[in-house]
Formats: structure tokens, sequence, C-alpha cells
């Protein structure tokens, strides 16, 4: 990817007011910015200066400190200029338009979001893996997943994957090399033990894929979704869960009408538990004395949104009412489930029915009986969503891996897969066997950004915050 080094600008520091606030320069000469901002100022590079920040008449913004970086000793491999000053938004945006004032000869213009960290990779001071976790560093949600990103911001992700591309690389090289020298009839996979190099990658790349699918949970989470018929106890469930008040709760049937949202942390991984409002048919239960309970307009909307929540859901919590057991409806809601979306049956108010708290693995679906009010089962609940989450404590340095990266493990691995059934064939395939491993090392390239197209990296920093 060819970029034209143009002087860059932007307020690097998060919008709002704060003790300090940093505006970031970055270009391949900022000797003419520098002195049109500062005149006759001479920086040690990485070193700080405190003095005055001026308009072009003189007249004083800030006093803050000023730290110059030569190429390519800093974060872009550029020149970059860092003025810190006081964090008021006001403030950074007159110390901003100075400098694209100041700049403006040279060229200096505002940044797009993330390219600060696009010009970083693209100088070769960040691998795609190290910048993608630059973003993750900063939007860590939870002790865990700041600890798996600084793992893969100081490059152990990167590491692993170059060492599994070194051990293709050299088996390439062995079987292009037999391709190359036919006439020495030398029986290829026997001599050069191909096969066990092989299975040693594959099992190699089985491991790695284990890490980064943990490190994803850290990052993504699972979005958990609570459905079931009204006034069976999913808001108390998510009050339960989050150790908060959270959502309303009442006797009163259909009390929650649009989704409720709450982040919990289970073990580090995050679950986005979503409440939704209680599913029901016109007419599915009368009122004492024969009164139907009509649903009204607002209610069948919030029960629309609620189907497409399930839609859109990693884990189904399909809470049922222990007290008075299924019914025809609980049937109906089943029915409508999205197929290969993990459900849990959860049998709420056994302080009611009399039920202990359990767990109970059966064919249709794990049923777990709990009481949301009680708290009682609780714990049963959270550690079912960490099984189904594939989640272990392994105690090794997990990798906060994006989609794309396990998407390519699995090509990876599908092409390794494919390589091992031609090398069962001896040296018939070896051509065949060759491509495949020529495949396999793509795939893995394109994780630290060695075989990436110009568009996933538009995609991946355009996702950056502007100043980073």
């Amino acid at each position: 990817m060819i970029y034209e080094p143009i002087p860059i600008a932007a307020i690097a520091t998060a919008p709002g007011r704060g003790g300090i606030g940093v505006v970031r320069i970055s270009g391949k000469d900022l000797g003419p910015v520098i002195r049109a901002l500062f005149n006759d100022t001479q920086f040690k590079p990485r070193h700080a200066t405190y003095l005055p920040f001026t308009q072009a008449d003189g007249s004083v913004i800030d006093q803050g400190i000023a730290i110059y970086f030569k190429a390519p000793h800093s974060y872009t491999g550029e020149d970059v200029l860092e003025l810190q000053g006081h964090g008021g938004p006001v403030v950074m945006q007159m110390l901003l338009s100075r400098c694209l004032e100041a700049g403006q000869a040279a060229g200096l213009r505002l940044a797009e979001p993330g390219e600060f960290t696009q010009r970083a990779f693209l100088n070769d001071k960040l691998d795609l893996a190290q910048a993608e976790a630059v973003s993750d560093l900063i939007e860590a949600s939870t002790e865990a997943a700041a600890k798996s990103a600084s793992q893969s911001l100081s490059g152990a992700f990167s590491r692993v994957i170059h060492e599994l591309v070194d051990k293709v690389v050299n088996l390439r090289m062995l079987v292009e090399a037999t391709l190359d020298f036919p006439e020495e009839e030398i029986d290829f996979l026997e001599k050069s033990n191909a096969r066990g190099q092989l299975s040693t990658i594959q099992a190699a790349l089985q491991k790695v894929f284990e890490q980064a699918a943990q490190g994803a949970l850290l990052r993504q989470g699972l979005n958990v979704v609570l459905a079931g018929q009204p006034n069976v106890g999913k808001s108390s469930l998510l009050n339960a869960l989050a150790g908060d008040d959270v959502a309303i709760v009442t006797p009163i049937a259909g009390t929650t009408r649009d989704k409720v949202t709450e982040t919990i942390h289970i073990e580090g991984i995050p679950l986005n538990i979503i409440d939704t409002a209680g599913i029901r048919h016109e007419h599915d239960d009368a009122e004492p004395g024969g009164i139907v309970n009509a649903i009204d307009a607002v209610e069948r909307i919030g029960i629309e949104r609620t189907w497409a929540e399930v839609e859109k859901a990693d884990v189904i919590l399909h809470l049922l009412d222990a007290s008075r057991g299924p019914t025809r409806a609980d049937e109906a809601i089943v029915a409508r489930f999205p197929d290969g979306v993990p459900v849990i049956r959860v049998w709420n108010k056994i302080d009611l029915s009399g039920h202990h708290a359990s767990v109970d693995p059966m064919e249709d679906a794990t049923h777990i009986y709990l009481s949301a009010q009680d708290h009682v089962g609780i714990d049963l609940l959270r550690q079912e969503l960490l099984r189904i989450a594939g989640w272990e404590q392994t105690g090794e340095s997990l990798y906060l891996a994006r989609e794309r990266h396990l998407i390519a493990l699995k090509h990876a691995h599908e092409h390794l897969q494919q390589a091992a059934e031609y090398a069962a064939q001896n040296d018939q395939l070896l051509d065949l066997f060759a491509e495949e491993l020529r495949l396999t090392q793509d795939r893995l390239n394109s994780i630290t950004g060695e075989f990436t197209s110009d568009d996933l990296l538009g995609v991946i920093f355009s996702r950056f915050c502007i100043g980073k």
C-alpha cells in the first residue's frame, strides 16, 4: 500500500474535559510546521519543552509542553510533534486550528480515523495484528481483555504466527525442491518426514486457534437474550445476574415493553444480557372470570423487537415458570427459536414450586432450576453460560483475536487438512501438496499484514478513533 506522506494533525485525547489534552502532528519533515508554530525554538528530540502555545498574532492560547520525536524513532515512523496542554475542548480545538493554520503551506491536514496507526503499520513500526491490538487495548472492557490486548500489542500473537509461517515455508522449500528435481527419484515424503512435519504444523496451528478463540471471547463477549412469556421473571433474572436493579420488576405482566441491555462479566468474559418483552399471542391467556387480556399496539411492537433480538442471539435463555410447568404457549415459543443457537431452559420460581436448584442436561437443551428472586441457583447458570461459551481457565497467555483472525486460522487449517490428504497419496500429488502449503502461508500472512488487500486495511483503520 502506497501513501503520500502529507503531514496530518488531530486531537489525540478523548473528547470532553480533562486535566491534559494532546494534539499530535505527524509527517515526513515537520521542520516547516515547527518553525511556523514556534519561530526559532529548537527542540531536542524526545525531550519535553515547556513554552506558550500562541496564535499567529502572538496572543497566548495556552501554556504547555511540546515533545518532538525525530523519524524513525516515533510512533508512526515519521517526524511527530505532540503538544500537551490543558484538556478543555475549546482550548484543544483552538490549538488544533492553529496547527492546521501554521502548517497550511506544508499541506498539513486533519487526520482520518486511525491514520496515525495506519502510518505506523505502513512504516513497519507495527504489523497488522499489533495495529489492531492498539484499538483493542483502548476499548478493553475488562482487566483480562486489557492484558490479552497488551500481549498482542507486544507482538506475542504475531511471533507465534511467524513461527507457524516459518514451519510452512521450510516444508514448502522441501516440496518444491523435489518438484524441481524429479529425476532424483527420491521418496520425498519418507526421506524428509514431510508427513511428520505437517502433523507438527497442524498441532501448533490448533493450539494457536484455541488460544485465539479464547481471546476473542474476551474481546467480543456473548449476546445472551432472555426470552419467554410475560411474568416468568426475565427482569428479575437480569437484576440477579447484574447484581443491581437495572430492570423494573412488578407483578403486572408485560412490564417490559422494550429491550433492556446490561453487560456483566463472568471470569472476565463480557456478557451482554438482553431482557426483552414477554412473548404471547392474542388471547393466549385470560384473566379470572374469562376476561381476555388483549395485546395493545405498544406490547405488539415490543414482542416484534423480542423476536428480532432472538434472531441475533449467541445464547437464548428461555425462561419458564417452574410453579406451573410447561404450557402450549411455551412450546410455541420454542418452535420459533432459530436453529443452531444454544438454548438454556431456565425454570424460574423454584421458591414457589418446591424444586431444588439444579442443572439437568437433557437431549433438547440444558435445564436449570433456580429462583431469581431469592438468588438461588444463579451460579449454576453462570457456569453453564461459561461452558457454552467454551471458556476454559488454561493458565496460558491469550491473544485478543478478532473474527478475521479466527477465519484466517480456520482456512489455514482447512488447507493443511487438504495437504494431508494429498500427502497420503505418496509422491503422486506433490504439486497439489505444494499449492495447499502456499495457500496456508497466505492465510497466515493475512493476519500480520504481509498478504492483505488495501480494501481490508481501509476497513480496519477506519474503525479506529480519530487521533489514533
